[in-house]
């Protein structure tokens, strides 16, 4: 049975969008697949500066998603994969909610979202890389109709990344 996917609004990130980030995902299970630990806030500052570059740039980037009443519940979007290895010079998609937003609907709602608004860029296809433990990712992967294309050991770390394709 499928159910209806919840209204979710994006935005360019503000300065503001920063401390909401920061905020949102100081929680170690949102931190999990993400290096673990909170991350200070100059991240999200710098985070948010990069994004409204990109929006700047190419017509998209990590937008702020926020819940029918404005509140800000975590991001999505797509950049230029900003690793040496992986899918180095693709654009990646990718989502992050903060915990009490989970198992919703919002991270497949936001990422469709995400894949019309790059697609209407012109971009031809994106790449999602998920952590392999990450198995609500990958299952947003799937909702998107995204095939399973490679898989990477990250750099310094026993993590194995898994990397996802979809052509627009």
């Amino acid at each position: 049975m499928n159910r209806a996917l919840p209204d979710v609004q994006l935005r360019v990130p503000t300065d503001e969008d920063a401390f909401a980030w920061h905020r949102v995902f100081d929680d170690p299970e949102v931190m999990e697949f993400h290096g673990g630990a909170s991350a200070e806030l100059s991240v999200y500052e710098e985070l948010t500066a990069r994004q409204r570059r990109h929006d700047a740039e190419r017509g998209f980037c990590l937008w702020t998603m926020t819940d029918t009443e404005g509140d800000v519940i975590g991001f999505t979007g797509a950049q230029p994969w900003p690793h040496a290895w992986g899918p180095a010079g693709e654009i990646e998609i990718g989502w992050r909610l903060g915990r009490a937003h989970w198992g919703r609907g919002y991270a497949t709602a936001a990422a469709l979202a995400t894949v019309e608004r790059v697609r209407a860029t012109g971009v031809r296809s994106v790449v999602a890389m998920v952590d392999s433990r990450n198995e609500r990712s990958v299952a947003v992967t799937r909702r998107l109709g995204m095939e399973p294309a490679e898989t990477f050991t990250v750099p310094g770390d026993p993590r194995t990344g898994l990397c996802f394709r979809l052509a627009l």
